[in-house]
């Protein structure tokens, strides 16, 4: 049954060591972020093979997942009050940025007799999550130092993710010094100072990230080889991780222009379609709520993706080689936002190649 992702472990493994060397060269240490393949533990499992012991998720759900890895764990989104006890369970550690929700994460790790590592966030630009008053985050700062049933493990940021300010030197200096100053306040030093995502990796490549900041939360450059701030990939690296087969249920010669009355779609936009004259056309098993439209690329470099509905992939294969047949299928390389949707959709089946 289509369609299928085949994850090639072998080629994930290349990443993983190619770019955790990088990583070393510079002093830095890499938590492996999980997120994008929802927690799959068989796919996590080749992060660790690879050295790396801290891995990293979104969602405390998928951090159970992960149980049996031996590796260290982090939510890497501030914790919701309803998920503590939860977190205390699954996570050794987690990102925070809310006084009142450390103090909920050490009485529930107060009661069940452990210490939960906790990373304050300083938000320096990208107004996500993180502290931008500096005073009010050392003072958060001695307050989790106080605490029993939470450990003061560090700081870190986050950017790109939602306003794309970019990573530089400034920021990471910033970053750094203010670890110092924490560090000064309890009087002694944090173990982690997390300098942000993939996004950092060019500029830690370039010599730019300030002595002091020795952790990254990778994701996207481990399972695609690319760092986030220029998109290009990096030395050592394989793009082919991930691949999406889907079978083809029409094929037919079909205008490259719609008629009729355009209408708008389900966010209020007007297509528009490039008139090419009569082309053949597949249509394959595959939507919107099982992949990403924008972040997949045929694996056969002679077919154009037309778009797709909720569970309609249109391709125009009027010029490729193959000679596409009815139940057959077509390979699309996959990148993180259409990874992510594979991974979460029920509807497509997981294969792991070694």
């Amino acid at each position: 049954m289509y369609p299928i992702v085949r994850v090639n472990k072998k080629h994930l493994l290349e990443n993983i060591r190619a770019v955790t060397a990088l990583c070393v060269a510079k002093k830095i240490a890499v938590t492996g972020v999980t997120k994008v393949f929802g927690g799959d533990p068989e796919i996590a499992a080749v992060y660790v093979e690879g050295g790396i012991t801290r891995l990293g998720d979104s969602r405390v759900d998928n951090l159970k997942l992960l149980k049996g890895l031996d590796a260290e764990k982090w939510l890497i989104r501030p914790p919701m009050m309803s998920e503590v006890n939860d977190l205390v369970t699954y996570a050794d550690a987690s990102l925070n940025s809310e006084l009142a929700t450390i103090q909920a994460i050490n009485d529930a790790a107060i009661a069940k007799g452990k210490v939960h590592k906790v990373i304050l966030m300083v938000d320096l630009g990208d107004i996500r999550e993180g502290f931008i008053d500096h005073e009010e985050l050392i003072d958060v700062a001695r307050k989790t130092e106080e605490m029993e049933g939470v450990h003061l493990y560090g700081i870190g940021v986050n950017l790109t993710c939602f306003s794309f300010i970019q990573s530089d030197s400034e920021k990471m200096a910033a970053l750094a010094e203010l670890s110092k100053t924490v560090g000064e306040r309890i009087g002694r030093e944090l173990e982690v100072v997390s300098g942000g995502n993939s996004a950092t990796l060019d500029l830690m490549m370039k010599g730019g990230v300030s002595e002091g900041v020795n952790n990254l939360r990778l994701g996207e450059s481990l399972l695609f080889g690319k760092e986030r701030a220029n998109y290009t990939f990096l030395p050592g690296t394989r793009k082919d991780v991930f691949t999406l087969e889907c079978e083809i249920v029409e094929l037919k010669e079909k205008p490259s222009v719609p008629w009729g009355t355009v209408g708008v779609d389900s966010y209020g936009n007007s297509p528009t379609f490039t008139d090419r004259g009569m082309r053949l056309k597949a249509i394959c098993a595959l939507g919107k709520q099982d992949f990403d439209v924008e972040t997949s690329v045929p694996v056969d470099e002679n077919i154009i993706i037309l778009g797709a509905s909720s569970d309609h992939l249109m391709l125009d294969v009027t010029d490729s080689k193959r000679g596409y047949k009815v139940g057959e299928t077509i390979q699309l390389q996959l990148g993180y936002f259409s990874t992510m949707r594979a991974f979460t959709s029920r509807y497509v089946r997981k294969v792991y190649m070694d």
